[in-house]
């Protein structure tokens, strides 16, 4: 059978890729580090990650007043352990949000909600000490109108990104662009909606057009995209918006599924209540993934059903208690599928779910980690759980409810103990967004250090 080049040529990244992930895995010790919501294409940490990023808003008054990419030194080994270490302003305000990796880790990509400002991090020239490598000003006009850059997934060779919005009417009408990893933009592959199907299957009542993050599972060859709102909304102060019952009308309803390979969308799930992220499980025959619904407070399981082989979706647990809309946001799932981590931005709450069966999670565990919560984000080992407190900067709370943290607890399976936290209005950083780990571990020139030339390395 003939197969283009091309063709031939992305077969082959992706199987060097799996191949490596595998060589990675057998040679690897028992413990490993890494957060688990990251693309399975991507370069692993082994063992204790040295550096959290995090993509941190630049606030009004407040230091240099620009986003900005803060680095923790977070090694317990390090004499900077549990601190800021590095800081390199964007310039300007861009509603700084969500930020992935490449898939060999050496850059880190991350996004501006309000300008679409995409902003390129050298993160393997010094690991601790990042360097702006590209900017991308020109999203909206290359990708035909998409705004708000939101998820970034790394493909072999290239990145995925979502976005929230569009540049016609604002709304949450959107979808998704492919960049190569040298920052070129390759395609955007729009939403299916009411109108427009684009051949997918419509399972339900919604068929909304939104978007907001992006999961694959490699085994299945199924991507999973969910829905929030549009610029409209997610510019808007929190409490006008809630006050607005027109506004509160375009909030998405749907979660996609999408043929991963040939990017073309085949169902539309009903999932009620703007689903936010996506977490499959990593076991190898467990075909199910996770979201929760930022209006209603529930987890829902999206799994493939093992007799019609079509995805299916369905509310398994509330969260909290959904009348007073605690406002579930980020979620975790551990590396052995048993422990699902959520986050409640408007109670503060850290909440751990039992979802061992995965059609009936049990809440075995809470937390208050703050005044407000947004991001969480665990090792791979189970053992380290970091979170970050800004959801948007037209959200996050007012006045002394209004924390900025990045908090760094341990795990014993039982207890949730605190370790440190670095105060981000302290140190006149501004709000602290998503975290992103990194380690010299996985660059060649920085594997043989010994633990005391790598303190010397982030003292200097």
């Amino acid at each position: 059978m003939y197969i283009p080049v091309f063709q031939r040529k992305i077969l082959l990244i992706t199987l060097t890729a799996i191949s490596l992930s595998i060589s990675t895995f057998l040679a690897s010790p028992p413990a490993q580090a890494d957060e688990t919501c990251l693309s399975p294409y991507m370069a692993k940490i082994v063992g204790q990650e040295d550096f959290v990023y995090v993509w941190t808003l630049g606030v009004v008054g407040m230091g240099d007043e620009q986003d900005k990419l803060v680095t923790l030194d977070v090694n317990p080994k390090s004499p900077n352990y549990g601190k800021v270490i590095h800081s390199l302003s964007v310039g300007g305000r861009n509603e700084a949000h969500h930020s992935d990796f490449t898939d060999d880790r050496q850059y880190l990509w991350t996004g501006g909600l309000d300008t679409s400002k995409i902003f390129i991090f050298d993160v393997h020239t010094d690991p601790a000490k990042p360097r702006l490598h590209k900017v991308i000003d020109n999203f909206v006009e290359k990708t035909g109108g998409l705004v708000g850059p939101h998820t970034f997934y790394a493909y072999p060779g290239r990145m995925l990104i979502t976005a929230l919005s569009n540049n016609k009417d604002h709304s949450g009408r959107t979808g998704f662009a492919e960049y190569s990893n040298e920052g070129e933009f390759i395609t955007t592959h729009w939403m299916p909606t009411n109108e427009n199907l684009r051949n997918a299957q419509k399972m339900g009542e919604y068929a909304d057009g939104y978007n907001y993050d992006l999961r694959s599972l490699i085994s299945r060859n199924v991507t999973l995209t969910s829905s929030f709102t549009g610029w409209s909304n997610y510019m808007m102060d929190f409490g006008k918006m809630l006050a607005d019952p027109e506004a509160m009308k375009h909030f998405g309803n749907t979660v996609v599924v999408w043929d991963s390979h040939t990017r073309q969308p085949k169902q539309i799930l009903d999932v009620p209540g703007a689903p936010l992220e996506i977490r499959f499980a990593w076991g190898a025959q467990n075909y199910y993934a996770y979201t929760t619904t930022a209006l209603t407070s529930k987890i829902w399981l999206i799994y493939e059903d093992q007799t019609t082989h079509t995805w299916q979706a369905k509310a398994v647990a509330d969260i909290g208690e959904p009348s007073k809309v605690p406002l579930p946001v980020d979620i975790s799932i551990s590396a052995d599928d048993k422990i699902l981590w959520v986050d409640t931005f408007m109670d503060g709450k850290a909440r751990a779910f039992d979802i061992s069966d995965p059609h009936n999670p049990k809440q075995i565990y809470e937390k208050v980690i703050g005044k407000q919560i947004n991001m969480v984000s665990s090792s791979w080992d189970g053992k380290r759980i970091y979170f970050s407190s800004s959801l948007l900067a037209n959200w996050d709370k007012k006045g002394e409810d209004d924390e900025q943290y990045v908090k760094l607890y341990q795990w014993d399976g039982k207890e949730l103990a605190h370790q440190w936290t670095v105060d981000f209005y302290k140190e006149k950083l501004g709000r602290a967004h998503q975290m992103r780990f990194g380690a010299y571990s996985l660059y060649p020139e920085y594997r043989q250090q010994s633990t005391a030339n790598i303190a010397q390395t982030v003292i200097k």
